[in-house]
């Protein structure tokens, strides 16, 4: 009984997190193996058959590559613009001491900590109240994905310059190189990944979101709400299509970070 139960003890927090794990990518693999499903009928949703051709027809649903079209437009602008304020806002606030700075990082978190429905609620009424009530769209969804986007790219590029030794700035300013060489060559590549993960999530968080688009987009339709849409009467296999590539598409940018990562730390050495 004590070697079983050394073994287990050595082991046990191994098991428990290879169980969280299967329990986060269950949905995944699930998502994965329905992406080649040939369902027998519209409200089938087992695996009744494996075929490719989910694959090579994804646009057969009406309206389903425009929606994703949509939702890759918004979330890119989204996170090109929440990216960009969030790390300058980000910088200010850890580089530099201003009156109300507490002040604006509580502020910051209220987004975050406010449900979803009351913000796409608060923003209706503020377009409406702003004569576009009747001109809700892109731009609106646009204005709405940036507003949420932009305090998670605050914290997390925040979270990288707090934990960045300042001393390597001051070394390579020593040895004559300006504020702008010093930014560019140490800086910029210590703050990189931080804001390359902030871009990442802003880019998930926009692709995904339903509760506040669903509010604030009129007529325009977004692959969340297009899946919302289909649930009411059957789920299209190529909604697991898009799911499943755009989980590749994330691992490979993940991998090919990491793989990056390890180069420069292999080269340094």
């Amino acid at each position: 009984m004590t070697t079983v139960g050394r073994w287990i003890g050595r082991h046990l927090i191994l098991f428990i997190g290879l169980l969280v794990l299967l329990y986060l990518f269950a949905p995944i693999f699930v998502v994965i193996l329905m992406s080649f499903n040939a369902p027998k009928s519209k409200l089938s949703y087992t695996f009744d058959g494996f075929t490719l051709h989910n694959w090579a027809h994804p646009c057969q649903p009406f309206g389903l590559c425009d929606a994703v079209s949509t939702s890759l437009r918004i979330g890119l602008v989204a996170t090109v613009i929440a990216t960009t304020l969030g790390t300058l806002m980000a910088f200010a606030m850890v580089r530099h001491r201003f009156r109300g700075r507490a002040a604006t990082n509580l502020f910051i978190f209220l987004p975050m900590a406010s449900p979803e429905i009351v913000l796409g609620s608060s923003l209706l009424a503020l377009f409406v109240s702003g004569g576009l009530g009747g001109r809700l769209g892109f731009w609106t969804i646009l204005i709405a994905h940036v507003m949420f986007c932009l305090s998670f790219v605050v914290v997390t590029v925040k979270a990288r310059l707090s934990g960045m030794d300042t001393r390597l700035e001051q070394a390579a300013m020593d040895l004559y190189a300006t504020e702008w060489q010093t930014f560019w060559r140490i800086t910029f590549p210590l703050v990189f990944p931080g804001i390359l993960a902030a871009a990442l999530l802003s880019f998930s968080l926009s692709f995904d979101d339903f509760i506040i688009t669903n509010l604030n987009a009129g007529r325009t339709v977004t692959f969340p709400m297009f899946v919302w849409g289909s649930a009411q009467r059957d789920i299209p296999p190529q909604i697991n299509v898009v799911g499943t590539a755009m989980f590749l598409l994330a691992l490979v940018l993940v991998l090919g970070g990491e793989l990056t990562r390890r180069r420069r730390a292999s080269r340094a050495r």
